[in-house]
C-alpha cells in the first residue's frame, strides 16, 4: 500500500518527518483528510489538531496557523507551532491563555497587536482542547 512522506516544519525546527498512511489537518474551512495519491493542493491551516495515522496507530499534534502543500505523495506542513500532545503542559497553556486575554483588553485600539494576540490565543486554546480531549 502506498504511503505519504509527511514533513512538518516550524520556524524553530523540523517537528516531524516520516512515512505515514494518512494525515488529517485542521483546514480553515474544516478538516482535510490526506491519503496516498491525493490530488495536489495548497491551502491554509488553522490552529487545531493534526492527526497522523501510521500502521494503524494514531498520533496527534497541536498545530498553529500555517500552510499545507500536497503533491506526489508528499505532504509539507509549514506552521508557526507543532507540539506533540504528550508535551503540552496544561497549566502553562492555561496561564498563556490568561495572559493573552489580559493583553487583549489593553490592546483594544491596536489592530496589529490585537491580531498577534488573537493568533496566540487560538494556538493556546487549540493545545488545551487537544490535551483535554486526549486525557478524557
Amino acid at each position: 500500500m502506498p504511503t505519504l512522506q509527511l514533513e512538518i516544519v516550524t520556524p524553530e525546527k523540523k517537528a516531524y518527518s516520516a512515512e505515514v498512511d494518512s494525515v488529517v489537518l485542521p483546514g480553515v474551512a474544516g478538516e482535510i483528510g490526506i491519503f496516498p495519491n491525493h490530488i495536489a493542493i495548497m491551502t491554509a491551516i488553522k490552529p487545531g489538531e493534526l492527526r497522523i495515522s501510521v500502521s494503524g496507530k494514531e498520533e496527534s499534534l497541536a498545530v498553529g496557523e500555517g500552510f499545507v502543500e500536497v503533491a506526489n505523495n508528499k505532504v509539507s506542513v509549514l506552521t508557526d507551532a507543532a507540539i506533540n500532545v504528550e508535551d503540552i503542559d496544561e497549566g502553562h497553556v492555561e496561564e498563556a491563555i490568561k495572559r493573552a486575554q489580559e493583553a487583549l483588553e489593553k490592546a483594544k485600539n491596536d489592530p496589529e497587536e490585537s491580531s498577534a494576540l488573537y493568533a496566540s490565543l487560538a494556538r493556546a486554546t487549540a493545545q488545551l482542547h487537544l490535551k483535554r480531549k486526549r486525557r478524557g
